[in-house]
């Protein structure tokens, strides 16, 4: 009895899984699961070597891309477990078949998972190219937006790639779907101009990440500039998403691009003032703009002009126009306040003082005629004093 049943054991052990004996299963199992430990090993000792013959690299591209690689490497092991593991079994003609598909489609799946992973660290790769021609640093919206279309044509082509592994006909999807896309372009049109906005934004150079931008709408520092619309932050921490087609179509204000920051005064003196007085603070002032420091007075870049202007309703006007050499907006408040402690000095060391709005009126006649005295004193009161000022006269 005991050797019928051991007969049948061995039976089940040879017959095993669709025609597939047990240890060839177990063994198929036991070589996939080594590959699954070795992978991680394999994988650290890979990138050590790597980076070991790397060192003198002069950034640190190299090391993000053996970074960006580590896990589709690790993902290999799996695969070429896999595979070791279908040859060991001996499977039908047809699962066979299904094995290799299976087989290639991980292959594409991790030769396009990898260039996608790998598009980021090359992107350091375009600033040292601007660097190459003149520029200091590639435009980062410009980068990062190429980066977007290069993940996107990543993905498409390895979807692709997977699919024609399983029999699908690419190249007639492809063109059914440009007939699908002509019908969804008719009922995207804001999309698509929303898109070809950006682009020009993008190639124009109107304004990047990080700008202070002025609309007709709003005003703020550019955040993120996408496929379809720009999101701006204003002073008051809101944010705010304007489609990139009303961006590119109305004037626009960029501040960050300004070369310098203007000033632009009229100082009242009061008309009491002299000749001599209001000639002296010209020059004074001019002296100070000229020597300070903190204002561009090369005429060939800027214009400053310190001169009396006009004779005011109520003051003798100055006009201070001049540009500091600073563009931050901090340092220009404090350019502009050490000029104006300046001129009051100046002011009040002339003996001068500034004019403030104010009216005269001159009464030719009143209208009513001359008013009443006021009395200072009751009538009877009044009597008394006469009657006391007679009888001392007698």
């Amino acid at each position: 009895m005991l050797n019928d049943f051991w007969q049948e054991i061995l039976t089940v052990w040879r017959v095993g899984i669709l025609n597939t004996t047990l240890g060839d299963i177990f063994i198929a199992i036991g070589v996939f699961l080594s590959f699954l430990l070795v992978r991680r090993i394999f994988s650290r000792f890979f990138c050590y070597v790597c980076h070991r013959l790397g060192r003198q690299s002069e950034t640190d591209v190299y090391d993000r891309i053996l970074e960006a690689i580590k896990r589709p490497l690790e993902f290999t092991f799996v695969i070429i477990g896999l595979y070791i593991s279908g040859q060991v079994v001996e499977l039908s003609p047809a699962l066979n078949a299904i094995f290799g598909q299976i087989i290639r489609s991980l292959i594409a799946f991790t030769i396009f998972w990898s260039i996608f992973r790998m598009l980021d660290p090359l992107s350091l790769l375009l600033n040292r190219s601007s660097m190459i021609f003149g520029n200091e640093s590639m435009h980062e919206t410009i980068k990062s937006f190429f980066i977007k279309i290069a993940k996107f044509v990543v993905v498409c082509s390895g979807i692709a790639a997977v699919f024609q592994e399983w029999g699908f006909n690419v190249a007639a999807v492809l063109g059914s779907l440009g007939l699908v896309g002509m019908a969804v372009a008719l009922g995207a049109q804001d999309i698509i101009k929303n898109l070809f906005a950006g682009l020009t934004i993008f190639l124009d150079h109107i304004f990047e990440k990080g700008n202070w931008i002025k609309t007709p709408d709003v005003e703020g520092t550019v955040e993120e500039i996408g496929f379809r619309g720009t999101k701006i932050r204003q002073f008051d921490k809101a944010l705010v998403t304007i489609p990139n087609s009303k961006l590119a179509n109305e004037a626009l204000i960029n501040y960050s691009r300004m070369t310098n920051r203007r000033i632009y005064w009229m100082i009242g003196v009061e008309y009491r003032s002299t000749t001599q007085q209001i000639q002296n603070i010209l020059r004074a002032i001019t002296t100070y703009v000229h020597e300070c420091g903190d204002y561009e007075t090369d005429p060939e870049l800027t214009k400053t002009l310190i001169f009396l202007d006009s004779f005011g309703s109520s003051s003798i006007d100055i006009m201070l126009y001049c540009f500091t050499k600073t563009t931050v907006w901090g340092e220009w408040l404090e350019a502009k306040e050490r000029l104006a402690y300046k001129i009051k000095e100046i002011v009040e060391a002339e003996k001068a003082s500034f004019a403030f709005p104010s009216q005269s009126i001159y009464v030719e006649s009143l209208p009513l005629g001359q008013p009443e005295a006021f009395p200072l004193h009751r009538p009877d009161q009044t009597a008394k004093v006469k009657d006391l000022g007679k009888e001392g006269n007698s």
